[in-house]
């Protein structure tokens, strides 16, 4: 279906565009008879007090409903902060912050993401065979399954350790598996001698499996020696996977302290 269009309210007093939606049939004309106490309902409130009425121009048209929301998306990006939209979720994700302009982020001038990673040591995994055997792990339920999942060969990951702090950064080598399907050196993960063999539990239910990516460390610490600042506004999570784009305090303590550079390790 291409019924779809994208439309523009305009003040006329100015000239100014305030309003970006998508719709089919009348949408474009339904805010005009809106009762609410939205700032797009007062703009037009203000704009009718002065006996004039906002222009409504659609501005693209036989568009799919995907393309409709992408088109409005772009433009809800490129004058977000001028327009009176409660922006919605859709594409969201695909659209870098407008607060974000001044610091380069994973994603969008990396092609790759700095994650923090939490371990989660317990019956199903362990810090001392990650590091021998290259390789993280979380699983045992779909929303630990999916977290692993959105690594990327390539991510950069900070590795946390409860109780101690951060215990190692490394590369990803390859997208997380279903621990079944995963070789070590040409040979099975499974067969390996690990100190969590329980890692091998519900293998066999996708949903439940524990997912591995094969890691390369490019520094790590024994437990011992976790870096680790008391009281200082650290980054920590209870998720599995969590983006460090937004944590500059963080990312400069794991620089000075593995002795990095994150820039040269993300291109």
């Amino acid at each position: 279906m291409t019924d779809y269009y994208v439309y523009v309210y305009i003040d006329p007093r100015n000239f100014e565009e305030f309003y970006f939606g998508k719709g089919k049939g009348s949408r474009k004309n339904a805010h005009l008879s809106e009762i609410s106490d939205t700032e797009k309902s007062r703009r037009i409130k203000a704009i009718r007090k002065e006996g004039l009425e906002p222009l409504v121009r659609v501005i693209a048209r036989n568009l799919s409903e995907h393309d409709a929301l992408l088109v409005e998306k772009t433009l809800l990006w490129k004058l977000g902060k001028h327009l009176t939209n409660i922006s919605s979720g859709h594409y969201s994700s695909n659209f870098r912050p407008h607060d974000a302009l001044h610091k380069k982020l994973s994603g969008f001038d990396y092609q790759n993401g700095l994650y923090y990673y939490n371990i989660g040591e317990g019956p199903h995994r362990n810090w001392d065979d990650y590091v021998k055997f290259g390789f993280i792990s979380g699983g045992q339920a779909p929303r630990f399954r999916d977290a692993m999942l959105g690594f990327e060969e390539g991510d950069v990951v900070a590795a946390y350790l409860k109780s101690h702090g951060f215990v190692g950064v490394g590369q990803i080598t390859q997208k997380a598996r279903p621990v079944r399907e995963v070789y070590v050196d040409s040979g099975p993960l499974l067969q390996l001698e690990l100190k969590c063999p329980q890692i091998v539990e519900n293998s066999d239910d996708l949903d439940k499996s524990e997912y591995v990516c094969l890691v390369d460390w490019i520094s790590v610490r024994k437990r011992s020696e976790a870096y680790w600042k008391a009281r200082s506004g650290l980054f920590t999570s209870q998720l599995v996977r969590a983006s460090l784009d937004a944590q500059p305090s963080t990312v400069a303590f794991l620089e000075e302290t593995f002795a990095l550079d994150f820039q040269e390790l993300m291109v």
